[in-house]
C-alpha cells in the first residue's frame, strides 16, 4: 500500500489559499425527543487541488456535514445551521437559494452514498446525468447526448448508447451508483464532495472509479472530499484524512502522520482494526457503542470507550489543538495514544 501511495497522481499543485473553510459549524436536528447535534463545532480547512478523506463509524456526522456544505439537508428535517461554510471566501450559508443553485452541480459536485434515493424514477438515466450541463452549460440536446454517452462509458456502463435512454428502474443498484457518479463529474466541478461513492460496487469496478476521480483531479485540480469506511481506500487515494466522531473532528493531519503516529486513541483504534494490520493477531475492536447524540457528555465524547481515559476526560470540554505541523487532535492526553500501522 506504501508503494500505491508513492504512486498515485497528485493532480495540481495546491496553492496557498483554501479552497473550502469550514469553522465552528454546528448542525442541529429538533425532533419530539430533544435536539440531536449531528454535527458538533467542525472547523475544517480544505487546501485547492487535494483529496481530503473524511472517516468515522456510522452517525458521525460525514454525510450531514457533506449535505450542509450544500445546503441540501431536507426541509422536513427542522435543522439549525450555525458557524461559517467558506467556498471561495464566500460563506455559503449566507447565499440565497438562487445563488445556491448556481453553484451545484457546476461549481460543487456531490456524489450521494443511496443512488436509489438520488435519481428521479419517471426521468431517463441520460436526461439526468446531462442535466447539469444543458442548465449550467447551456448544451443542446444532441452535445448534452453525446457527452453524456461519453460519461457513462468512462463509469463503465456497457452500451451507453442504448443505456442512455433506460430508466432507473432498469439499471442494477452497481450500475445506479456509476451513474450518480458520472453526473456529479460532468460539469468537472471545482469541489467534489464523494459519500461512500463505490459502496455498491465491486472491487474492479471500485478501482476504476477511483482511478477516474483522481484522473478528474490531475486533469482540471478537482478539489476531492472522499468520505469513506475503507481505510485502504483513504490510504491509497487521499492526501490529507480528518476522522469524525459523535459529529466532531477528534483528529486531522496527512496521511501518513495519521497511519503512522495517530494522537487521538478513536484513530488508534480504528487503524487497530484493519485485518492487515493485526499482522497475524486477532483483531482489537474499538468496546463499547457510539454516545447518543441526544445526550452528550460534557466532555470528550470518545471517554467511555477510552482505553486511556482519565476522570478529567468525562467532565473536561476539549477541541482541536495543534500537535505538531499541520496535525490536530481533540484529546487531553495525546501523548498516551499509540498504534500506527503502515500505510
Amino acid at each position: 500500500m506504501t508503494q500505491m501511495l508513492a504512486e498515485r497522481p497528485t493532480g495540481a499543485q495546491p496553492v496557498a489559499a483554501d479552497l473550502l473553510e469550514i469553522e465552528d459549524l454546528v448542525v442541529e436536528f429538533h425532533g419530539r425527543q430533544g435536539v440531536i447535534r449531528a454535527n458538533d463545532g467542525i472547523t475544517l480547512s480544505v487546501p485547492r487541488g487535494i483529496t481530503l478523506g473524511i472517516v468515522g463509524e456510522s452517525g458521525s456526522g460525514k454525510s450531514v456535514l457533506c449535505r450542509s456544505i450544500l445546503r441540501l439537508l431536507p426541509a422536513t428535517a427542522r435543522a439549525r445551521v450555525s458557524g461559517a461554510i467558506r467556498y471561495e471566501g464566500r460563506d455559503l450559508l449566507q447565499l440565497d437559494e438562487e445563488q445556491m443553485r448556481r453553484l451545484r452541480g457546476s461549481e460543487i459536485g456531490m456524489i450521494f452514498q443511496n443512488p436509489m434515493t438520488s435519481l428521479n424514477p419517471v426521468w431517463t438515466i441520460g436526461d439526468q446525468v446531462t442535466e447539469g450541463l444543458r442548465v449550467h452549460q447551456g448544451l443542446g440536446a444532441r452535445e448534452a447526448r453525446t457527452r453524456g454517452v461519453e460519461l457513462l462509458a468512462r463509469v463503465g456502463i456497457s452500451s451507453p448508447e442504448r443505456r442512455f435512454d433506460e430508466h432507473p428502474h432498469q439499471w442494477s443498484g452497481g450500475m445506479l451508483q456509476r451513474a450518480v457518479i458520472a453526473m456529479a463529474m460532468a460539469a468537472e466541478p471545482r469541489l467534489l464532495l464523494a459519500d461512500e461513492p463505490t459502496t455498491a460496487l465491486d472491487v474492479t469496478i471500485q478501482d476504476q472509479i477511483l482511478a477516474l476521480l483522481l484522473d478528474l483531479q490531475e486533469r482540471t485540480g478537482t478539489t476531492l472530499v472522499l468520505v469513506s469506511h475503507d481505510l485502504a481506500v483513504v490510504a491509497e487515494t487521499c492526501d490529507r484524512l480528518a476522522v469524525m466522531y459523535a459529529g466532531r473532528v477528534v483528529e486531522s493531519a496527512s496521511i501518513a502522520e495519521i497511519f503512522t503516529a495517530p494522537k487521538h486513541p478513536y484513530t488508534a483504534g480504528l487503524l487497530g482494526s484493519i485485518p492487515h494490520a493485526a499482522q497475524g493477531r486477532r483483531l482489537k475492536p474499538i468496546p463499547g457503542q457510539p454516545p447518543d447524540l441526544l445526550h452528550l457528555p460534557a466532555g470528550c465524547p470518545f471517554a467511555p470507550r477510552c482505553p486511556v481515559s482519565t476522570p478529567d476526560c468525562a467532565v473536561t470540554p476539549v477541541r482541536l489543538a495543534p500537535v505538531g505541523p499541520g496535525h490536530l487532535t481533540a484529546c487531553l492526553y495525546p501523548e498516551r495514544t499509540g498504534g500506527g500501522v503502515a500505510p
